[in-house]
């Protein structure tokens, strides 16, 4: 290659691609209005989605299983790692790369356009800005960091609460929300009330009045607060369009049934870095059918998961988590797996009552403007 990659954003997504790059002795130009800024977010993911070249100083902790609970508490057989977040940002060194401290204006193929006046051109640009504000549904979460004792109650002797429907707010008129409790390294612990999804989702002064009634009170003693907003898709729905590859939260490595994309991105990134060292188009590698096909059918639950009740989504759940790990794993995790994600939504279905059947059906078949053009469904699926 001649001049090089462009990144464009320092995300976990662009940060990871340029630090992988430089490791493959490609050049790279790293764009971002901030790129020194410390990641405050919290990220997670189940430990067999993670590639082995990560440093072990990006890992807060790492559990065997997990608690998730509906109606009663049951363990996802299951590892879960909680990263430590400025410890990741950390390993993913920059040593090397042109780091250009600008906003972009706009992007026209090979070439990058800064707020600046500045044009920068490469032999490829790639867009690792997350997934920018557009209207799609959001996950929000109000959360708090407290010490391990303040935790202790509400974790129940589990290392973890991936899901606790448990003793929140159940109210036919508005969204369910869930409580969220992983340890983030030391003895602090994240306690957060989540809303999975909505259209619009629950505001962050309702997500902490739940907190304060599940707990019975706010702890005194809270460390620091913890702040989620964004939307469940990427800049595009249908990513491997857009005429610039687009990676990470931005390009639809999002589950957008369950807001997670860091790990996908960490996965896939030698794969683009394999693809942009040879030439490749790194969208036609990274999104053949299979993948696309994978990807349309997690819009359509997300789409199904937004017409469910309070109820209905709680049992909704509880038949998910019922299932073998290996069916959980096909639709949470792969991103190729159309059999593995088409079986599991259908046992999913089975195994709810006929009501929720025709609500998840309808939801499915829904086309919303925000989830693009999803196709058919593949033959078997909507039954």
């Amino acid at each position: 290659m001649n001049s090089g990659v462009i990144v464009v954003g320092a995300g976990p997504a662009g940060r990871a691609l340029a630090h992988r790059l430089l490791a493959a002795s490609v050049p790279v130009t790293v764009v971002d209005t901030h790129p020194d800024r410390v990641w405050q977010s919290t990220f997670a993911c189940w430990s067999d989605e993670l590639p082995g070249w990560l440093d072990p100083t990006a890992f807060a902790a790492r559990l065997e299983r997990v608690g998730v609970a509906g109606t009663a508490l049951e363990e996802v057989d299951r590892g879960y790692t909680v990263f430590d977040t400025p410890g990741l940002q950390r390993s993913l060194t920059l040593d090397g790369a042109e780091i250009v401290t600008d906003r972009v204006a706009g992007i026209d193929g090979a070439r990058v356009h800064l707020e600046s006046g500045r044009v920068l051109t490469g032999d490829v640009v790639v867009d690792c800005r997350g997934a920018l504000p557009h209207d799609a549904p959001r996950q929000t979460a109000y959360g708090i960091v407290v010490d391990k004792a303040t935790a202790a109650p509400v974790l129940e002797d589990h290392g973890a609460l991936l899901m606790d429907w448990r003793g929140g707010i159940v109210d036919r008129r508005s969204l369910p929300s869930f409580l969220y409790v992983v340890p983030l390294g030391g003895d602090e612990y994240l306690l957060e009330e989540t809303c999975l999804a909505g259209s619009p989702a629950l505001d962050l002064d309702e997500l902490k009045r739940r907190l304060d009634v599940r707990l019975g009170g706010l702890p005194s003693d809270i460390r620091r607060v913890e702040h989620v907003v964004f939307p469940l898709t990427g800049s595009s729905p249908q990513p491997w369009r857009d005429p610039t590859f687009r990676f990470g939260a931005a390009g639809g490595f999002k589950n957008p049934t369950t807001g997670y994309s860091v790990a996908a991105s960490l996965m896939c990134v030698d794969e683009v870095v394999g693809a942009l060292a040879a030439g490749h188009d790194p969208a036609t590698e990274l999104w053949p059918a299979n993948t696309r096909a994978v990807h349309n059918l997690r819009l359509r639950g997300l789409s199904a998961l937004l017409r469910l009740s309070p109820t209905q989504t709680i049992a909704f759940f509880e038949a998910f988590f019922a299932m073998p790990i290996e069916a959980q794993r096909s639709y949470l995790s792969r991103r190729d797996d159309l059999t593995g994600t088409m079986g599991a939504m259908t046992r999913v279905i089975r195994a709810v009552d006929m009501r929720t059947r025709v609500v998840v059906a309808r939801g499915a078949m829904s086309t919303p403007a925000w989830a693009g053009d999803v196709g058919s469904l593949p033959r078997g699926q909507g039954r």
